[in-house]
């Protein structure tokens, strides 16, 4: 027994630490960028989305670092390099190179490792630094490990100052077995929200949920979610109300007898509140046809959740399916509760859908 907890400890712990290092640069980084550029630099997707210079490097950074210590794995990752490839796209690829290598180069800290490819002298050239941001191009799929990154999640919030999240996971199998969750603006005690700020989250399939601050000394706080009842439940949901519809969330909540505001907040920011108690539920209803949820805005939170001691289904409530390629395919919402409480949000869930459906 204690021959089958040791090597259980040590199951994925060097991706751990990779993840960890490479999520806290990353935090620094677009926080950095927020400070610096963020109101005079964006770049249009073709949905029109505001994507700062910020997402770029940041994947750059954490996919150059997950290159050096885990060259054979590929990476599911939401930015690729196209439109900086072009000479249109110079300047925003020149400013780009010089955040990644600022927070490339950045001193040691506890928990980094020169071999990662970072620390001073390590700086990147313009080419690897393409490279390793179109690394994220893999297609996903069922089996082989395989990472995924979303280096700025709740990019709205991002520009408004509000919550973000910078999002790593490892799927093994289609199976997520490491999430991490940097939210630099995230206080690390929602009781306290003029306290100190900058949360990380990080869970390892079988190992439990923890909590640790960005900055300073590495102590880890394991988290788990507290007994709800659904008289007792308050929602955590996106502001936009465009990702998630908050007509059906206020008829969920009707039906469950919640009485407390919903706490709304961009970002998988809500996975890591969730997790530590700030709200029993996460509900991410779906708001129209046709679109599909982004496998890296799941797979790293729906993990803490499970490592929390919660649950994480569709509206079905069947489990999330990562290995479906890059999305988790047709649209049926996501549901997060805690596990005393999850079957009855279900069938809430499916009440406020049937009642829906009859209007």
């Amino acid at each position: 027994m204690l021959l089958r907890f040791a090597s259980m400890a040590q199951s994925f712990a060097q991706e751990r630490r990779l993840a960890l290092s490479a999520v806290r640069r990353a935090c620094a980084l677009t926080d950095s960028v927020f400070n610096k550029l963020v109101k005079n630099e964006t770049l249009t997707k073709g949905d029109k989305s505001p994507v700062t210079v910020g997402d770029y490097a940041a994947q750059a950074l954490i996919s150059s670092m997950l290159a050096r210590g885990f060259p054979d794995d590929p990476i599911v990752g939401e930015e690729d390099a196209k439109d900086l490839r072009v000479e249109e796209g110079r300047a925003l690829r020149e400013r780009i190179v010089e955040l990644a290598n600022e927070a490339i180069v950045a001193p040691l800290v506890e928990g980094d490792d020169g071999a990662w490819g970072i620390g001073p002298g390590q700086a990147k050239t313009t080419a690897e630094l393409l490279d390793a941001i179109d690394r994220g191009n893999h297609e996903g799929g069922r089996t082989g490990r395989m990472w995924t990154i979303d280096p700025i999640d709740g990019t709205k919030g991002f520009l408004r100052g509000e919550q973000y999240a910078v999002c790593v996971s490892l799927l093994v199998d289609a199976q997520v077995q490491l999430g991490i969750i940097g939210c630099p603006n995230l206080p690390l005690d929602m009781s306290n929200p003029d306290g100190p700020r900058g949360s990380i989250f990080v869970a390892v399939r079988g190992q439990g949920c923890y909590q640790l601050p960005i900055t300073g000394p590495q102590t880890e706080t394991r988290v788990t979610m507290p007994a709800f009842t659904p008289s007792t439940l308050n929602t955590l949901e996106s502001v936009e109300a465009a990702h998630s519809s908050h007509s059906t969330t206020e008829t969920i909540s009707n039906v469950l007898g919640i009485t407390k505001p919903p706490l709304r907040m961009d970002s998988q920011a809500k996975y890591g509140c969730l997790a530590r108690g700030d709200g029993g539920l996460y509900l991410r209803m779906p708001t129209g046809v046709g679109y599909r949820e982004k496998i890296w805005d799941h797979a790293p939170g729906s993990l803490l959740v499970e490592e929390a001691g919660g649950i994480v289904t569709d509206s079905r409530g069947q489990p999330l399916d990562f290995g479906l390629g890059r999305t988790l395919g047709e649209n049926f919402g996501v549901i997060a509760a805690g596990k005393e409480v999850h079957s009855a949000v279900l069938a809430a869930v499916q009440q406020a859908a049937s009642t829906k459906a009859k209007v």
